[in-house]
């Protein structure tokens, strides 16, 4: 046997047990905005850095969060049907939705992200230019589809309220309690899988921090945050994912100091 040959069969075994060991590992799925995920340079997502908070040892992370997507556009552009094609059993999927979801939906530049309000089955029947139709439902339905497809895999669905952003009343975070992170609440609790409320666990922080310095976590708007504040708003899930207890994604968690 040559040592050419040799070495190939090394980097065969090495090759296999490799994608057998990620077969075998539970993967972490995150999909969401720009807010989740981002270019990492001004913007940064705190799905970038929830790697640091997890055991990649023992969990394969996947952020599959795409900038400027509602629960609708990440539904009708086919992203959620590839993953929803890789899932196994034991998996995770993360989801967090609601800042690119307010419009009123129609097929214009303003409103082809919007969803309908509420978690309702309601639905508006759109045409767009050729004369292919879309159905829209409302942002709790879009989620529930995105829940349910994961259950139904196998899958351990986790449902998130959206970052809040650097708007205040009052010396106060405004909070989506009333719409955006009341409804995805409403889903998760119906549907009975973990909900983390992001958004108050981040106001939180940000009110003890004030407006003055809580800008500085935002260089470019009220929405997009850098990597400081990326980085509270991966903490912030870690915390969400302690305060569920028994919910076995705790095991993969790295205690920081």
């Amino acid at each position: 046997m040559n040592k050419l040959y040799k070495i190939s069969i090394v980097l065969l075994v090495s090759l296999l047990t490799t994608s057998f060991s990620y077969q075998q590992k539970p993967t972490l799925y995150i999909i969401g905005d720009s807010t989740v995920r981002n270019n990492n340079k001004e913007k940064w997502g705190w799905g970038t850095i929830l790697l640091d908070y997890l055991d990649t040892n023992r969990i394969n992370i996947s952020n599959q969060a795409i900038p400027g997507r509602s629960t609708r556009t990440f539904l009708r552009e086919g992203r959620w049907s590839h993953i929803d094609s890789l899932l196994k059993p034991g998996d995770y999927v993360m989801m967090q939705f609601g800042h690119n979801d307010g419009a009123k939906p129609d097929t214009s530049k303003a409103g082809y992200r919007g969803t309908l309000k509420g978690t309702s089955e309601d639905t508006v029947v759109l045409t767009w230019p050729g004369g292919k139709k879309e159905t829209v439902h409302t942002y709790g339905w879009y989620i529930r589809k995105y829940v349910r497809d994961a259950r139904a895999k196998g899958a351990i669905p986790v449902v998130l309220s959206m970052i809040p952003r650097n708007i205040w009343v009052n010396g106060k975070v405004v909070l989506a309690d009333q719409d955006f992170g009341k409804w995805a609440k409403e889903v998760a609790q119906q549907e009975n899988v973990p909900f983390i409320d992001l958004n108050s666990l981040t106001a939180e922080k940000y009110n003890v921090i004030g407006p003055d310095k809580v800008k500085d976590f935002f260089p470019i708007d009220h929405t997009h945050t850098n990597k400081a504040g990326a980085i509270i708003n991966a903490e912030s899930v870690v915390q969400g994912i302690a305060l569920l207890p028994g919910f076995s994604l705790n095991d993969y968690l790295i205690k920081h100091n």
